[in-house]
């Protein structure tokens, strides 16, 4: 058994933000991560041409500011550069292949009890290790659950997948457009990766499709920088009006091209579902000029390398690509908190109040607010764990 002032479960960025915020106030912390590096989305399953979509400034932790001579948008690897700098610079040391497998509070002690299995990480998989630590205890007045919005990887259950004679990958497995030129590549799901994996795979030369069943905001990172702005003097409401009307302008009527915008804002749907309007980075051009084709309905089934569709038609695919996102874990292993967290992962208070839980418990990076968020979370909830210390 191990104990200390605070536990966080998870060493992305919001783990890293919180571990250096406690550290400059000089509060104890085991920081635990159960792959085999920090920031393993960011290391491990993000494509090459991926660039973080907000102005730098909203996208750095606290007390640290992203380098002066980084693009306005930085690129993945400027951003694991930093990354890197980041947990040097503040002596973060997290304990690796540590799979949190059970969090309890025990209110004989008022203390947080998590039981962890060391893991060896094999092609992104946890495989518990054998010859090994069965199990290792750690015990905390504080817990913090830092494991994110982006913790397991989700593909939807299609009839049929298990025969399809071509490529399957999910979205965290595809790196760059290199070899598949020529080849026809389907890509399922209508989130931001699904339609900047588009784009480089047109750009390589590929046949390319989305599939897009529901309807879409598709903004520019513009509007969105004077979305950023407004929403500190204006209602979301009046807000997400201004972005309709500039996005019609733009990008003008989306039925043509086989997509339809909501009825709702496109900041109240984030704000209240976590569904991300698509900011483009030239993935809509591609769709005005046909090489990238919108398939707007639903996939049926499949059959050799033909993918059925719910209005009836069929199309052949070498490749399909799953950008269909992920679940978060909490859920298997926080036992006892009816308060902070839904069965989902995200939490149940609204924001600003959704950091805090019952009994010391917190989470970071959930509201919603990328990493401007987590890094405003993080300062909170150390400042909290100060004042209850």
């Amino acid at each position: 058994m191990r104990e200390t002032s605070v536990l966080i479960v998870g060493a992305g960025p919001s783990g890293l933000a919180t571990a250096t915020c406690l550290t400059k106030l000089s509060i104890p912390y085991i920081l635990l991560e159960r792959e085999d590096c920090f920031a393993s989305l960011w290391k491990k399953k993000t494509y090459d041409r991926l660039h973080l979509h907000l102005p730098k400034q909203f996208s750095e932790l606290p007390h640290m500011k992203i380098p002066s001579n980084c693009p306005k948008y930085i690129s993945k690897n400027d951003f694991i550069e930093y990354l890197d700098n980041y947990v040097v610079h503040f002596g973060i040391k997290p304990l690796y292949r540590r799979l949190v497998i059970s969090a309890n509070f025990d209110e004989k002690v008022n203390k947080w009890r998590v039981i962890t299995q060391k893991v060896k990480v094999k092609e992104d998989k946890e495989v518990k290790e054998e010859n090994d630590e069965e199990e290792i205890e750690f015990v905390g007045r504080f817990l913090v659950v830092a494991s994110g919005e982006t913790s397991d990887v989700y593909c939807p259950e299609i009839e049929g997948l298990s025969s399809y004679k071509g490529k399957v990958l999910h979205s965290t497995e595809y790196k760059s457009g290199v070899g598949y030129e020529n080849k026809s590549v389907l890509v399922v799901g209508a989130g931001n990766s699904a339609f900047e994996i588009a784009l480089d795979l047109a750009n390589h030369s590929a046949h390319t499709s989305i599939v897009v069943r529901n309807p879409v905001h598709i903004l520019s990172r513009g509007m969105v920088h004077i979305a950023l702005f407004l929403l500190k003097y204006l209602r979301l409401k009046t807000v997400d009006k201004l972005l309709i009307t500039l996005s019609k302008i733009v990008y003008g009527d989306l039925t043509k091209y086989g997509m339809r915008r909501p009825i709702e804002g496109p900041y109240y749907l984030k704000e209240s579902f976590g569904k991300y309007p698509i900011i483009d980075v030239g993935t809509f051009s591609k769709i005005k000029t046909g090489e990238i084709e919108i398939l707007p309905v639903a996939i049926t089934s499949i059959k050799g390398n033909e993918v059925l569709f719910k209005d009836g038609k069929s199309y052949a695919f070498d490749v399909i690509i799953f950008a269909t996102g992920f679940r978060r874990s909490t859920f298997k292993w926080l036992k006892g908190d009816e308060y902070l967290l839904n069965e989902d992962g995200i939490p149940k208070p609204d924001f600003p109040n959704h950091w805090k839980g019952k009994n010391g418990l917190y989470c970071v990076g959930l509201a919603r607010r990328g990493l401007y968020g987590a890094a405003m979370d993080a300062q909170n909830i150390s400042n909290d764990i100060k004042l209850n210390l």
